[in-house]
């Protein structure tokens, strides 16, 4: 399929990637950057474009990835008279935020977290498909299933409650290894220690439901642990507030 990438960011770039990967062709590659734009065109040999009224209206699929916030803006924008299906990548944008701007629409969600630094595979990447009618589904559905062994029907609804999922499991769990690595650097110890903790404990869910395998003084109810930890963290309110409502989720459990 002919393809214009509207985006330079993390998902555009591992996304274009896939897509040339599997025999596609980006054709263009939009960016209100010039200079990003030439910078994910150039390896994708695309053209490189900075103007919104510059895209071609031939392409097989117009796919949007960019900030959600922008997707309503890029989309306004886009020629009237193109023919293809326009797609948004992001995981808590409804469906109808397209149905303005185009006859034919969908959603293609990456469940992953992207970063340039990394490659990643995108045939284990779980894709969410929806699509305005079943010739929109079709053309979006065979585009995931060349880059993805796992691509799903989803609609808007599911697919928020997956991001909001996400977001818990992943960016939140991210941010505390970050409070995780600032205590230990706060008592001259390396972030490396926990490493193979974390790799552990991952490891697990990847075969088990986490409730299953939850560890640790608060599923223990192990208060005086706990009471040490908090100790520890006197004069630090919100980490201290922050582990005693987790304590007690898990208790909970």
């Amino acid at each position: 399929m002919n393809i214009v990438l509207l985006g330079s960011g993390n998902v555009a770039t591992h996304l274009g990637q896939a897509l040339v990967d599997a025999g596609h062709r980006i054709v263009q590659v939009y960016s209100r950057t010039e200079h990003h734009a030439a910078s994910l065109a150039k390896p994708l040999e695309a053209q490189a474009i900075s103007e919104l009224s510059a895209v071609q209206t031939d392409a097989d699929v117009y796919l949007i990835a960019v900030k959600d916030e922008a997707i309503g803006a890029v989309a306004a924008e886009l020629p009237q008279n193109r023919r293809g299906v326009t797609v948004h990548t992001a995981g808590s944008v409804d469906i109808g935020s397209l149905s303005p701007y185009a006859g034919r629409f969908g959603v293609l969600y990456p469940v992953q977290t992207f970063s340039k630094v990394k490659p990643v595979d995108f045939s284990v990447i779980p894709i969410a498909v929806e699509a305005s009618d079943e010739h929109a589904y079709a053309i979006l559905k065979g585009l995931a299933d060349s880059i993805s062994a796992r691509v799903f029907p989803c609609n808007s609804k599911q697919r928020l409650s997956l991001h909001v999922a996400a977001v818990f499991a992943c960016n939140f769990t991210n941010h505390l290894y970050a409070i995780g690595a600032d205590i230990l650097r706060g008592h001259e110890l390396d972030f490396d220690l926990i490493r193979p903790l974390i790799l552990e404990t991952a490891e697990k869910v990847m075969v088990h439901l986490p409730h299953e395998v939850q560890t640790g003084p608060a599923v223990r109810g192990d208060i005086r642990t706990m009471q040490r930890h908090l100790e520890l963290l006197k004069g630090q309110s919100e980490l201290s507030d922050l582990y005693q409502s987790l304590s007690k989720q898990i208790g909970r459990k």
